[in-house]
């Protein structure tokens, strides 16, 4: 072997591999001096672009490989140590992520736009106007229009504010008469869109198909890798999927051009082959744009061989495909005036219609599965246009029906897949490729839940977010992160020194870190429960929040050091153990959970116990129902027992009651070291339990037949968990604390 060629990717990534195998293939002295190392590179996968980059080897690029080693270091550098903060601080809280973090902020920002948004009233004057024949008695046709001033004043969104404003309107539109006062006419060129890139195609799938983007690109990875084709060969159907490069290789674009003149016409074909450039911030342009890898291979070519999501991706990648190369859409526009002599009050009509389709024509191609964008659903314009386009300037209208319409200005909207990587992509933030695992990660974490499509923050989201904001601002600010892409690309470029980039980040970052471990979880539950305080408080009766139990102390919101769990409880604890409102539970198998917590929703009365005649209270907690003996009350903490293996809670008696309040049991002491043996029952059944050991009954078996002799002989098996290790886990971060 004389040579051996490196040609892994055209980005750092791919540098580093190139690197990595010199590094590896040097420590193990596998590197003569007969064989060269040669690095390669190419763009696309064509038989001229391989040979090209044979012709022309480098070495392997240490800009590039240093600015894939200084990524993944502030990704370390981040991760590593904010995530424990939160496991201590924001017990539950799992973790944080430089690109991660930002974009939940996004997230979390938004929702908090729209907590405090406040709705406004205004009010709209829509007419029916009627054109009359001269000959005629009746109106030979009528058409909308919405006004746009009055009192020769131009209307804004909030100028009408009021129902009494819309009707004093409304009453002086009645009184005059209308004739056309003017038309516009206009023509738009739609121009076509660019190839697909990562985000792009992930935006798409999302507003068109509906798909997230994690499926997104499970199914561009399956079209990738290829499927058996009809005729017995395996084919790969499109491109790498995950690039920021806009450009296709000129042996695709001849492909392209040459399908569009056969199936379109030449009038269709953009005059010349359209090139496309980087218009992605930070895009590092290592592959081609998302293309099929043969176009003569239609859409319709594949039903039956594709599932039907794979189809209609492969589809919107086809037409995109085929579009990018195709001339513009021409659009007529007519605009229309009409109003009084004086001009005082004017109403405006205005329609459209396609005069050529151009590249839209792509998408009404049978073959292309018809898909069709929203500004393509309604055709039907062409008799409103022609309409409009008849009228003259002083013919005379009459006024039809007249419609007040009442609206509120709207919160913006919550971010769907598509448009938060639309927004990540626009500020910059982390890599197209990556964005797909950013929004799996924060749903896996819990921290943000999709509905309909629309990406609502879980409550434990957002206080990631506030904690974040709070203690490491820089993680969370937008234009910090974009500017840290910034700053590696530069790395890459040999512009920046990629140890003094990471000597600098740290020397500030390190000082958020000790300062946010200094901080007692006493002071992050104040910091939550003012910035969520109208949240967190909402359903409380009492405005003061004064403790309903006790009387003296007041309702914060609280952490629990039993785990996850977050809840609104009385200030006064452990005196008062009032809890109003719980949030989270603990997330761990505790079956001694109900002793730990309780929430008081509702309880039901179920009888007196027949000895001390204190009351028997059905409740509901953050692990299910329980059954408590006595009230809450100050210095006192009441028996209680997990009951949510009942499935109908109606049917609870007092004799069931009594049963469970038996356990726990002590059955007797162990005969090796006295202490004592305990059946107790818990939200997974029942269980033995001996100092730290803990051994569960089998579901078939009858806790009364527990005796202390089987109990010892359960405690012998090798089911047993020890406890003490995993108590002292929970409680660690509260005491560090």
């Amino acid at each position: 072997m004389e040579s051996i060629i490196l040609a892994s990717d055209p980005d750092c990534e791919g540098e580093a591999i190139a690197w990595h195998i010199t590094e590896m293939l040097q420590q193990q002295e596998a590197l003569s001096e007969n064989i060269t190392v040669a690095r390669v590179v190419f763009h696309e996968i064509t038989e001229a672009s391989i040979k090209s980059a044979l012709q022309a080897p480098r070495e392997v690029d240490v800009n590039l490989v240093h600015s894939y080693l200084a990524r993944r270091a502030l990704d370390y550098l981040i991760g590593f140590n904010i995530s424990p903060l939160l496991w201590r601080k924001l017990p539950g809280c799992q973790s944080a992520g430089r690109v991660q973090s930002a974009a939940l902020s996004l997230i979390c920002d938004r929702e908090l736009e729209i907590d405090e948004f406040k709705p406004q009233e205004y009010w709209t004057v829509e007419v029916e106007l009627n054109k009359q024949e001269p000959n005629s008695s009746a109106d030979t046709f009528c058409f909308p229009a919405h006004l746009t001033h009055f009192k020769s004043k131009k209307l804004n969104q909030y100028s009408i504010s009021s129902h009494t404003k819309a009707k004093d309107i409304e009453q002086k539109i009645n009184t005059i008469d209308l004739q056309v006062i003017g038309s516009k006419k206009s023509t738009m060129r739609k121009n076509p869109p660019t190839p697909y890139i990562t985000s792009t195609l992930q935006e798409d799938a999302a507003n068109i198909l509906h798909f997230s983007a994690s499926y997104t690109m499970k199914l561009a990875q399956k079209l990738y890798e290829g499927v058996q084709l009809s005729e017995g060969k395996a084919a790969g159907l499109i491109t790498y999927m995950r690039t920021d490069r806009l450009r296709i290789s000129d042996e695709a674009v001849r492909d392209i051009r040459s399908l569009l003149i056969e199936r379109y016409g030449s009038d269709y074909a953009s005059e010349s082959p359209q090139k496309y450039f980087k218009m992605v911030k930070n895009a590092q342009e290592a592959h081609e744009a998302i293309r099929p890898t043969d176009m003569r291979r239609l859409p319709a070519m594949l039903t039956g061989i594709l599932d039907e999501d794979s189809l209609k991706l492969y589809t919107l990648i086809w037409s995109r495909t085929m579009a990018c190369q195709m001339e513009p859409a021409i659009i007529g526009q007519i605009q229309l005036d009409i109003g009084d002599t004086t001009e005082s009050i004017v109403f405006r009509s205005s329609c459209s219609k396609v005069e050529f389709l151009g590249f839209q024509a792509v998408y009404e191609d049978a073959n292309a599965g018809a898909i069709k964008y929203k500004e393509n659903e309604e055709k039907d314009r062409d008799e409103a246009f022609e309409i409009l386009n008849s009228l003259k300037s002083g013919e005379p209208l009459s006024l039809g029906q007249v419609e007040l319409k009442q609206h509120h200005s709207q919160p913006p909207p919550r971010y769907s897949e598509g448009s938060l990587v639309k927004k990540l992509e626009e500020l910059g933030i982390g890599r197209p490729s990556t964005y797909a695992s950013t929004l799996k990660v924060l749903q896996d974490r819990k921290y943000v839940t999709v509905k309909s499509h629309v990406l609502y923050p879980e409550f434990r989201g957002r206080m990631v977010s506030a904690f974040l904001s709070h203690h490491f601002s820089e993680v969370t600010n937008y234009s910090f992160t974009a500017d840290t892409e910034t700053e590696l690309d530069n790395v890459s470029a040999g512009v920046t020194e990629w140890k003094g980039l990471l000597k600098d980040y740290w020397t500030r970052f390190n000082s958020y870190c000790t300062r946010a471990q200094r901080v007692h979880i006493h002071q992050v539950e104040e910091m939550l429960g003012k910035t969520f305080g109208d949240f967190l408080f909402a359903s409380i009766p009492n405005k003061d929040r004064a403790c309903p139990s006790c009387g003296e102390g007041t309702l914060i919101f609280r952490v629990s050091r039993f785990g996850a769990g977050y809840f609104i409880g009385c200030n006064q604890h452990p005196k008062c153990k009032y809890i109003a409102k719980t949030l989270y539970g603990d997330e761990d198998e505790e079956e001694d959970a109900p002793e730990k917590s309780s929430s008081v929703e509702e309880p039901r009365l179920i009888g007196l116990h027949p000895g001390s005649h204190e009351k028997v209270l059905l409740k509901s907690g953050p692990y299910g129902f329980y059954v408590q003996l006595g009230e809450d009350r100050m210095d006192y903490a009441p028996k209680r027992v997990n009951a949510s293996h009942i499935k109908d809670m109606d049917s609870i008696t007092l004799e069931d009651a009594l049963e469970l309040l038996r356990f726990p049991l002590t059955l007797g002491n162990h005969p090796k070291d006295g202490h004592p043996v305990i059946l107790r029952h818990g939200n997974t059944g029942f269980t033995v339990r001996h100092r730290g050991a803990l051994v569960h009954v089998p579901k078939n078996m009858n806790p009364r037949d527990v005796t202390l002799e089987k109990a010892l002989k359960f405690l012998s098996g090798k089911d047993v968990k020890l406890m003490g290790r995993r108590k002292l886990k929970v409680e660690e971060p509260v005491e560090a604390m």
